[in-house]
């Protein structure tokens, strides 16, 4: 209850504390990148299901809205604007009803073949049918609707985001607990074993569709919320790169805890809002760190942190914190070095017209020049080797941590039996 109570308090305070219209569209973002990285997770890190399409939901629900939204601003269609991320929702499910049906069919590879194809062809639909999907421009609309109730109108920034936050913390609330539904257990044992699933009498394929519907259920919440937020819906929303990017920050933020797709979410706002204003190889640093991600976290920043928490929670901190300190300092030089030459060569491709001089954490570096390429190659690989013999170190007093605490756990339970 008090991780709840906390999360509240969070999404309250927030936009009190980051008080321009900006900030607080970004905080919108956030919480709508949150919705639809968990309502992805219930397919990747609840049933295992690796989906290359997941945009096709959250889009499709945002198109359905944002419709619903002009019908309500003609009045042909009454219905508050509170109300319209739920018609999204509804959107959301009754095309993953639709086409889950022929997608859960196949589980694994198959599965995921699957949803890139289907995501493909609802992309290119969005470009052939203008009437609904509103062609290249896609179809804009406009949020203030009626006569303002109690002064609320939902055009100012503020009004909207605590809409927005209302309907996070519900769907948050409510996919925790649909891990916690019998639907939800049974669709864990699917990811972990379908055949025994099978044989104690469940069907995997039913447990996978009525999973899939849940899921498209959220999404078009996510999307009904976009819609208001951005009040333009375009076909980039059921696009390849957003399924890859819920399937990227979803992964990083640790699809195996509940709490990981949350990071997630934020992650990917942060990344695409704020990164890519810094720099314009934002695409390459998130490719890299998901490489990184991958090799030495697979588990995600939620996982990590578990695992911390875990290790503090025995007394092993002393231990692996100063070892973990100087990992991360060893990748962080070996990160500006990276960043230096990546910084140099998309000048060099982008802005020569201006000069070969750029400006990196305060630095002036002349990217025609080979000292400039020299010491950022030395910086790189004194970081690499550095971290590297840091991880070593670390995996080393991370095992006999471990091994120490399993060995705890088990004499515990030798006196508790």
């Amino acid at each position: 209850m008090s991780v709840w109570l906390v999360f509240a308090v969070i999404l309250i305070v927030a936009p009190l504390i980051f008080r321009s219209n900006l900030s607080v569209n970004i905080l919108g973002q956030m919480c709508v990148a949150i919705i639809a990285c968990l309502s992805y997770n219930i397919l990747l890190g609840q049933g295992g299901m690796l989906s290359f399409g997941h945009a096709v939901y959250t889009g499709l629900g945002a198109y359905v809205a944002i419709h619903a939204l002009n019908m309500a601003g003609d009045g042909s269609l009454p219905i508050p604007v509170s109300l319209i991320p739920m018609v999204g929702a509804l959107g959301g499910m009754f095309f993953a009803a639709l086409l889950g049906y022929v997608t859960v069919r196949k589980s694994g590879t198959p599965f995921a073949m699957i949803t890139l194809g289907i995501g493909e062809l609802v992309f290119a639909m969005s470009l052939m049918f203008s009437g609904f999907f509103g062609g290249e421009a896609g179809v804009s609309s406009n949020r203030v609707v009626g006569e303002a109730v109690m002064g609320i109108t939902f055009g100012p920034p503020r009004q909207l985001y605590y809409l927005i936050a209302i309907y996070t913390f519900l769907s948050v609330l409510g996919m925790y607990a649909f891990t916690q539904t019998p639907l939800g257990r049974v669709l864990n044992a699917v990811r972990d074993n379908a055949e025994r699933v099978e044989f104690v009498g469940y069907s995997a394929e039913r447990v996978r569709y009525f999973s899939f519907i849940v899921s498209g259920f959220f999404s078009g919440v996510a999307g009904g919320l976009a819609a208001l937020l951005f009040e333009l819906v375009t076909a980039e929303v059921v696009g390849a790169v957003r399924s890859g990017s819920y399937l990227l920050f979803t992964f990083l933020g640790g699809a195996t805890i509940f709490f990981g797709p949350i990071i997630g979410g934020v992650l990917m706002v942060l990344a695409s809002v704020l990164l890519s204003e810094w720099t314009n190889a934002w695409l390459l640093y998130l490719g890299l760190v998901f490489v990184f991600m991958v090799m030495y976290a697979p588990g995600g920043i939620a996982s990590l942190i578990m695992m911390l928490v875990r290790v503090a929670k025995h007394g092993y901190m002393g231990r692996v914190a100063p070892k973990l300190l100087i990992a991360a300092a060893g990748g962080i030089v070996a990160f500006v070095g990276a960043a230096v030459m990546i910084e140099m060569v998309y000048h060099l491709q982008l802005a020569t017209a201006i000069g070969d001089e750029v400006k990196i954490f305060g630095m002036m570096l002349h990217a025609k020049q080979m000292g400039s390429w020299l010491g950022a190659a030395v910086v790189f690989l004194v970081g690499a080797v550095w971290f590297e013999w840091a991880r070593r170190k670390l995996a080393a007093v991370w095992h006999e941590v471990h091994t120490e605490m399993e060995a705890a756990a088990n004499a515990q339970q030798g006196v508790a039996a």
